[in-house]
């Protein structure tokens, strides 16, 4: 961490004429940045002492956000002739870091008001943080804070519903934050009594055995999907799982998944840990968490020999995003970051600010530019959100609705269909991506007046692809359940990625980094799921149809065409 103080920036004051020894001076002229009106789901639940302290941020704009944006479609398009030339850490900072003069003019605002223990944090040093009396703050952000509760929900916050900064370091100033976020991280899966559906394996050249209809296990999947057994052989090649809200794997549980399912490969198999803000993986049946055995089981033991690392994330972070931005400022800053992120947790979009959503889309986006795969579980609750609730209108999930990540959905059954579970939509945020254009534009004309005003349909469409979501078995806290949601999609999904970057990084190639451009230039790779909807708010959803739609996406993998199109 760098303190920035007022003799940083001597200059940079003297140019504004002003001195320390002058008084405070005149109050620049302000402006609204961001405000809102208050969450359904919450309730104003007091006004914070004015003595109190508030840790505050402020994320500064980055010097060629546009630029990194073309550079990343410039790696990614199968088509461009830079395909597959990921940056450097360097190369990405010169894009996405603040300039100095930014840096140098929000400090300078700060010292102006007696701020001058000012930390920096973030990838490329681009949040300026410091801690103030709430009073001040909302005297220097004409913000009104006050205390917040979730209705019937544990969430706990300090907000405002609006803030104002200095007109003239607008072009500095992304966002502050905390300010008028809402977030309630969402999404684990759920136990579930074994549902079959009917076999009918026709669909397939090597058919999954007909129990797969009811309990799904990696042979079930291998069998799916193609996915090989043989193992990876590259360790430069890494998966990450992202771990929040205390789930933890254990090393215990593994073992057992792997002696039950995986008898091919050495029980002692096992993950990396990685702490970050106060994570940790404590040992123990009580520590067990179902969304971590989850992620960590299905891709050491699915991803042969790929090596895994589990990232906790504790609960000591302060972007306010429950360690979204922590996690992937993290990646970011790394020499060699992973080949693949796998996430199984989200937010309702509505949730969010625009202007929050766009700052850690950004980083997504940096990561894509690196080199880095970055999928979601697009969420359970069909399209009524991250979870199963009552609305009028559909509700998106983020980051699902980021055009910078793959999204998946989930799916069920030997013959599959599609997971009624399984989220999918459209943002309300962000546009519709140039790479999905076509697909989306023939769901919709087949679509018609169906779900007409209910959706916002030049907005980006989710998923992109899907995996199996239901009937999932594994071992947690020593015994075997079965859990469903598109958290078991997700790092499936992941492993089939990371096994072909196994074959291109053996190759001497790139892997394959930023997966939708190459996704949906290469639909006859996935096997297409045209039946089943994704019913929420008092209707029966999107219907899956041939070709891509907001249930399933492009469809489930198909190993080997996919290791064809990448040319491994």
């Amino acid at each position: 961490m760098v303190r920035l103080t007022a003799l940083s920036y001597v200059a940079a004051l003297s140019s504004l004429h002003f001195s320390m020894g002058a008084g405070i001076p005149a109050r620049r002229a302000m402006t609204v940045h961001e405000s809102r009106s208050l969450p359904v789901h919450f309730a104003n639940s007091g006004t914070p002492s004015p003595d109190s302290s508030i840790s505050l941020k402020i994320a500064l704009t980055a010097n060629d956000m546009a630029g990194l944006e073309t550079k990343l479609y410039e790696v990614s398009d199968p088509a461009s002739t830079l395909y597959g030339q990921h940056l450097s850490f360097e190369e990405a900072k010169a894009f996405a870091g603040p300039t100095p003069e930014t840096v140098q003019a929000v400090t300078a605002w700060l010292n102006e008001n007696s701020i001058t223990e000012i930390t920096t944090s973030g990838a490329f040093d681009d949040w300026l943080g410091f801690t103030i009396p709430v009073s001040t703050a909302n005297s220097l952000f004409n913000a009104d804070y006050q205390q917040f509760s979730e209705i019937g929900g544990p969430t706990q916050l300090t907000r405002t519903l609006a803030y104002s900064i200095p007109v003239d370091l607008q072009q500095h100033i992304n966002l502050l934050h905390p300010s008028t976020d809402f977030v309630r991280i969402k999404q684990q899966p759920k136990f579930q009594i074994p549902v079959p559906t009917p076999s009918n394996n026709t669909a397939r050249a090597l058919p999954a055995p007909s129990t797969c209809n009811s309990v799904v296990t990696p042979a079930c999947l291998q069998a799916l999907y193609g996915i090989p057994t043989t193992k990876a052989t590259q360790t430069s090649n890494k998966l990450a799982v992202s771990g929040f809200i205390d789930q933890w794997p254990q090393t215990a549980d593994l073992a057992s998944f792997l002696r039950s399912l995986r008898t091919d490969i050495a029980s002692t198999t096992t993950f990396t840990l990685q702490d970050l803000d106060g994570g940790s993986d404590p040992q123990g049946t009580r520590d067990a968490g179902i969304e971590a055995n989850l992620d960590v089981q299905y891709t050491v033991g699915l991803a042969t020999g790929v090596p895994v690392t589990f990232i906790s994330v504790g609960e000591n972070n302060a972007d306010g995003i429950d360690g979204f931005l922590d996690i992937l400022n993290n990646v970011n800053a790394q020499s060699a970051p992973p080949h693949v992120l796998t996430t199984s947790y989200g937010f309702d979009e509505p949730d969010l600010t625009s202007t929050l959503a766009n700052q850690l889309c950004n980083a997504y986006m940096t990561a894509g530019t690196r080199g880095v795969s970055i999928l979601f579980a697009s969420g359970d609750g069909g399209v009524s959100g991250s979870q199963s609730q009552s609305c009028t209108t559909f509700i998106p999930t983020f980051p699902s609705g980021c055009p910078f990540l793959t999204s998946v959905g989930a799916t069920t059954g030997t013959t599959e269909t599609s997971a009624s579970f399984s989220s999918g939509g459209f943002s309300a945020i962000f546009a519709r991506p140039s790479y999905q254009t076509s697909v989306v534009s023939s769901y919709l004309t087949a679509l018609g007046s169906t779900n007409s005003g209910k959706f916002t349909s030049t907005g980006r469409a989710f998923p992109d692809v899907a995996a199996q979501g239901q009937n999932v078995e594994i071992f947690n806290a020593g015994v075997a359940e079965l859990v469903a949601g598109t958290s078991c999609s997700s790092p499936i999904f992941a492993s089939v990625v990371a096994l072909i970057n196994d074959r291109l990084v053996a190759a001497g190639k790139s892997p394959l980094g930023f997966l939708n451009p190459f996704l949906y230039a290469n639909p006859s790779a996935f096997f297409d799921i045209t039946t089943g909807g994704n019913p929420g708010c008092g209707t029966n959803g999107f219907p899956a149809r041939a070709g891509w739609d907001p249930v399933t996406g492009l469809g489930t993998p198909n190993f080997a065409s996919l290791l064809a199109a990448a040319g491994a």
